[in-house]
Formats: C-alpha cells, sequence, structure tokens
C-alpha cells in the first residue's frame, strides 16, 4: 500500500479524500497543522504529499520548501481554492510538481496523483528514519532533526542495519557479521560496543535508540 501525507484542516474534506484513495490502495495520514506534517515527515518518508495552501499555522508553501530542503525526491501536489496564476507560480516555484485548486472531483485528484507518480515513482524507500534521526541511501545523509551528523563508514553501517530492522532487535552477533565480516574485518566484540558508544554520542543520545542487554541493540519509536 503507497503511503499518502495529506495536510488539510477541514475535517470533512480530509475524511472524504482519504476514504477515496483507500479504496484505490492509498493510505492517507491526516494532519492538521504544518508543524503536524514536518514532524511525521522526519519519522517516515511517505509516498507522495497533498499539501493544503492554507493552513492555522502557516501556508502549502512553507512545507513545500522544507521538503525540498529534508525530503527532495518526494512528489508534492499543492491544493488550494486560489486559481491565480500568481498564486499558481508561487507553488511550483517553492517546490510543488503539481497543483489542483478547490473544489475539485476526486475522480480527477487520482488521476493527478496516479500521473505524477508515473513520473516520479515511489521514492519513499530511499529513507529511513527513527524519532528525530532520519538517513538518505542515495546521498548517504544522516540528520538528526535538521542538523546533518557526519558518520565514519562503519557507524553508518551500524545505523542502515539499526534503520532497516525498525521495530525488531538486532543481536550483536549479526550485527557483528553483516557490518565487520562482510567487509572483511573480523574484530572482537569490544569493537561494536566502541563503535556503538560513539555513534550515540553523534547522535545525541537518542531514546529510540535502545540497548537490549546481552543481547543486541533496537530502534523503536
Amino acid at each position: 500500500m503507497l503511503d499518502i501525507l495529506y495536510m488539510e484542516d477541514d475535517e470533512n474534506i480530509a475524511r472524504h479524500v482519504a476514504e477515496y484513495l483507500g479504496k484505490y490502495g492509498y493510505r492517507v495520514s491526516v494532519y492538521e497543522t504544518v508543524a503536524g506534517a514536518k514532524q511525521a515527515l522526519l519519522q517516515k518518508c511517505p509516498t507522495l504529499a497533498l499539501v493544503d495552501w492554507n493552513m492555522p499555522d502557516g501556508t502549502g508553501c512553507e512545507l513545500c520548501r522544507w521538503i525540498r530542503m529534508n525530503r527532495k525526491e518526494l512528489p508534492v501536489i499543492v491544493l488550494t481554492v486560489r486559481g491565480d496564476s500568481r498564486d499558481v507560480v508561487s507553488g511550483f516555484e517553492n517546490g510543488a510538481d503539481d497543483y489542483v485548486v478547490k473544489p475539485f472531483e476526486l475522480e480527477v485528484l487520482l488521476s493527478r496523483i496516479r500521473a505524477l507518480l508515473r513520473r516520479t515513482g515511489d521514492a519513499s524507500g530511499r529513507y529511513l528514519s527513527c524519532g528525530t534521526i532520519s538517513l538518505d541511501r542515495e546521498t548517504m545523509r544522516v540528520c538528526r532533526g535538521a542538523e546533518e551528523i557526519a558518520l565514519s563508514p562503519l557507524e553508518y553501517q551500524v545505523l542502515v542495519c539499526l534503520l532497516e530492522n525498525k521495530g525488531r532487535t538486532v543481536t550483536r552477533r549479526n550485527l557483528l557479521e553483516k557490518v565487520w565480516d562482510s567487509n572483511g574485518n573480523y574484530v572482537g566484540d569490544n569493537t561494536l560496543t566502541v563503535t556503538m558508544k560513539r555513534l550515540r554520542e553523534k547522535l545525541g543520545q537518542p531514546d529510540c535508540l535502545k540497548t537490549v542487554r546481552s543481547i543486541g541493540y533496537r530502534m523503536e519509536e
């Protein structure tokens, strides 16, 4: 199922859109504020974002700019009651890929979503995240919130392994085999302990990185 982040403060409109798209295999998560949408995007990258123009705490353009800085490949459709060409141009200049003017037919919105995804594909698998920690597989960029964190190659590989298994405990043995043995490096258990200590420090001791005593580690929200 493809995930859609939908920023809309009108509960009635949001419910109808979510129910309709759900019939066609889309899982829609609705957020009523720009702040809530940003927080959700830091936790997980969806397949596509539907962004309403006017929100209680900001604008759709504001979120588009933020997306282009933090989730560059995420497709964005702006939904607006405005039909003025200046507003349309502003939306595109701030990072929108397409726009739909309210009121709209749900069939038209679905067609626009499908057409955009045919052009862009699904980039959601490019990003891994947990808590405030996010990782871009393509650029190998790791961030805590909006702050970029520099990791060593081994620290990066450990973090990827933990994020790929988010919610599951990864044993120390599995980490040693996957990260070190796969690179032809045969090291002692203490090396993993030191690497995890440094990784925690660089990530700011995140609450989402748990130690399972005598067994291994787990990333969880």
